[in-house]
């Protein structure tokens, strides 16, 4: 009853009346595509947020109000977990204007659907666990797939309406303001002008249709640059819009295009390749000015970003900006997330979007998101340290891996040498993005080396990296201390209106460059929604409680150690790779016996060996301690998360308990499962097989999966016989017996067993001996 007397004091009246006249399908119930049911569903949401009784229905769930329910379902609908036809009924009725109530009704039933039950609290006495795109093991990145672990790891991490963005990364750009005034002067000369305040530019395309928006873009800024030259810059411009939409640009791991963007080169014909290495700034087009407010369109940037800053070992972030129809956003993505300005409209703001263009083409690379301690001499690229008091410059060979995320530790390595070693000893570079929270790899590893562990990778220095005088973090040096927590949480946003305040300077009557610094007005969700959950497959393969990235930050760390190997998928026998797993069970015996440290993250990118006769470095060794723990240790680290793999996580790690030992050695047996199924020889890896799923799946359905498979020994055995590759199918019995060691009689062990790792390097031990014997 007093549901609708709210109803009735707060009627809808003409408010959906906009939604109604931009209808154009005349039989919703069948004649509309799933594309265009997908535009008009998060058309009415938007509309129906607008409502002001939207603010005063109470949630279903009796948590807050049917606003935050709505942007929630927003979410939903706009990554594709909701099944479109359910929302006919809903439109339906609002489309036909039916009675408030029945309107009310049927929105009511669609945000229950789409509603997860509330998830179970982790172990307090750990830190939660959670994932991004670098920690997927032999992915094809299947759209199907990738786009929800892509949503995972950017959730509560993409921030729009940022205020101060303009100025904090375009203010520093040398003569950007005085020549974006005299450019946009020389537009508005003339009978015919470029541009007109009244009308703004002159031949933008009518509808935006994205292949007329490309040439108007491409035309528009060749002028531009006709202008500064006219004007008496000498500046060359060594990069130029690229608009090939058609093309996928090679450089990633999956098949991808680009719409619109900023790239490394003169000529940017329709003919020419382009690479993500080449791209400096990415965009995305959309012809729907309405698209600017929603969430796919901002994922869409990211996934470019993330190409970008996979395929550029150097960059320490990304600019980009999205155009939907005639409005722009600008965007920076970091290993925290993404932050964007407030939109603008670049037909009734032309300085801004004059500024914006010329500042993306005069940038220099640091501004542009380069590492600056990263240097270059005789085309030998290198970085200088401080070691027991004396400079070193250590020469970088090639880059050995860099993980592919947007968000997270985002780890680069490097194979280098020490300047001026006529051996050249090989050394690796580590760079990462930590929680400061985190107590450091390079302590740790210091502390292993000096105990004496054996098996893993030993010390040679450490430093937290300095850009501009300053300790490089986030927060502080990337973002240039702007107020996050100012801003609107892109997932569950109230759109914010086209405004003129907030995001970059703004066009003055005199036509000059105003600082602007005002905050936008967007309404921001309030801090009890903070904690809602999201959509169940997406947001629950996190283990992690949902964390607003606006208070976290990370710190640019580095660490410098002397083994080298490969991984031990690349072992060039089966016998080979079976000594390496058994070395690296030893490594984290020995780390945990000297130091009580648990490495906490096996992996197959984790696990090294060395079969270099001339290389001094352990025979095999485990690396990573970045997310290691103490054994015992009575409280968490403080860091809001850690990353996982989720292929390798042992069962009760992917049920949240508190980790231990124990659960690193069931990861080792995952991990050599892993092997077995996805190479058919040394380092030749399969196409995606069937487990990719692994890398995607809800973690309380994963370790049910994993309980499965090893409960019953046939059924283990038929399972691996049938997915092992011919090349490992000797390994089955040996495999089997090391599942009776890790499960005993099928199960998890119910307490800690140290003498488990003289067990299982028992089995890999025999395993090996029964192999050699085998006849050739």
């Amino acid at each position: 009853m007093a549901d609708l007397e709210i109803i009735k004091s707060k009627p809808i009246g003409e408010g959906l009346n906009a939604f109604r006249l931009s209808n154009t399908y005349t039989d919703i119930s069948d004649g509309v595509e799933d594309e265009g049911l997908k535009d008009l569903v998060l058309d009415l949401i938007l509309a129906l947020q607008s409502l002001p009784v939207a603010r005063l229905l109470p949630s279903p769930n009796g948590r807050g109000t049917l606003l935050g329910d709505l942007s929630r379902f927003n979410s939903v609908v706009d990554l594709g977990d909701f099944d479109l036809r359910s929302a006919v009924p809903l439109l339906t009725k609002v489309l036909n204007k039916a009675p408030d109530a029945d309107i009310w009704d049927a929105v009511y039933s669609l945000v229950t659907q789409s509603t997860p039950p509330p998830r179970p609290l982790p172990y307090l006495n750990r830190t939660p666990i959670s994932f991004n795109t670098g920690s997927l093991a032999n992915t094809s990145e299947y759209r199907k797939y990738f786009d929800g672990a892509l949503k995972d790891e950017l959730d509560s991490s993409l921030y729009v309406d940022v205020p101060g963005f303009f100025d904090a990364f375009f203010s520093g750009v040398t003569g950007l303001q005085s020549l974006a005034e005299v450019v946009f002067k020389k537009c508005q000369e003339g009978e015919d002008p470029l541009y007109k305040a009244e009308g703004g530019w002159r031949s933008w395309p009518k509808e935006a249709p994205e292949k007329e928006v490309l040439e108007w873009f491409k035309d528009v800024i060749d002028k531009f640059l006709r202008f500064t030259e006219e004007n008496g810059s000498t500046s060359k411009v060594g990069r130029r819009p690229l608009g090939q939409p058609g093309q996928h640009l090679s450089g990633s791991t999956a098949k991808r295009k680009l719409d619109i963007g900023f790239a490394n080169c003169i000529e940017t014909s329709k003919n020419l390749r382009c690479d993500w290495s080449q791209i400096l700034v990415p965009g995305e087009l959309k012809s729907n000015q309405n698209a600017d407010k929603r969430t796919d369109t901002w994922l869409d940037l990211a996934r470019y970003a993330r190409h970008v800053l996979t395929a550029q070992d150097t960059r320490r972030f990304v600019l980009g900006f999205t155009l939907c129809g005639s409005i722009m956003r600008l965007w920076e993505f970091d290993r925290l997330g993404g932050i964007a300005s407030s939109p603008f409209d670049i037909n009734k703001e032309g300085l801004r979007f004059i500024s914006a263009v010329l500042g993306y083409l005069w940038m220099n690379e640091e501004q542009l998101g380069f590492d600056p301690t990263i240097l270059e001499s005789d085309g030998k690229r290198y970085i200088e340290i401080t070691r027991n008091n004396k400079t070193e410059r250590l020469v970088i060979i090639e880059l050995i891996k860099r993980h592919s995320s947007v968000a997270g530790r985002a780890t680069t390595t490097w194979k280098a040498y020490l300047d001026g070693d006529k051996s050249k000893m090989v050394l690796v570079i580590k760079d990462s993005w930590q929680y400061p929270e985190r107590e450091e790899e390079g302590e740790l590893l210091r502390e292993a080396t000096e105990k004496g562990a054996v098996n893993v990778a030993r010390y040679y220095h450490h430093e937290t990296v300095h850009v501009g005088g300053k300790e490089d973090d986030i927060n502080g040096n990337v973002r240039k201390g702007l107020a996050i927590k100012k801003a609107t949480d892109a997932f569950l946003h109230t759109p914010a209106a086209i405004t003129t305040e907030g995001a970059m300077p703004t066009q003055s009557t005199s036509g000059a460059l105003a600082d602007s610094r005002s905050r936008s007005s967007a309404r921001k969700r309030s801090s009890g929604s903070l904690n809602a959950p999201l959509p169940p497959h997406k947001r629950s393969c996190s283990t992690s409680p949902h964390v607003r990235s606006g208070s976290l930050n990370r710190v640019h760390r580095r660490v410098i150690v002397h083994d080298y190997g490969k991984h031990i998928y690349k072992a060039s026998s089966q016998v080979a790779m079976l000594a390496a797993l058994e070395g690296n069970i030893k490594g984290h015996e020995s780390l945990r016996d000297s130091t009580t440290i648990i490495q906490s993250d096996v992996s197959i990118g984790n696990l090294m060996m060395n079969e270099e006769k001339n290389n001094p470095s352990w025979l095999s060794f485990i690396i990573d301690l970045d997310q290691a723990i103490r054994e015992n240790r009575e409280s968490p680290s403080g860091a809001p998360s850690k990353t996982g793999t989720r292929a390798f996580m042992a069962i009760g790690a992917l049920y949240g308990e508190e980790h231990t030992f124990m659960h690193d050695l069931e990861s080792f047996f995952w991990v050599l499962i892993w092997i077995c199924i996805h190479y058919t020889g040394p380092g030749q890896a399969r196409e995606a097989t069937d487990f990719e799923f692994w890398n995607y799946e809800n973690t309380t359905k994963l370790a049910k999966i994993k309980q499965g498979m090893v409960v019953h020994e046939g059924d283990f055995i038929k399972e691996i016989s049938q997915n092992f590759t011919p090349y490992y199918q000797p390994l089955i019995p040996w495999v089997n017996r090391l599942r009776r060691v890790v499960f005993p009689d099928g199960k998890r062990w119910e307490r800690k067993e140290p003498a488990l790792y003289s067990q299982m390097k028992a089995v890999l031990e025999n395993a090996r001996e029964d192999l050699t014997s085998l006849p050739t």
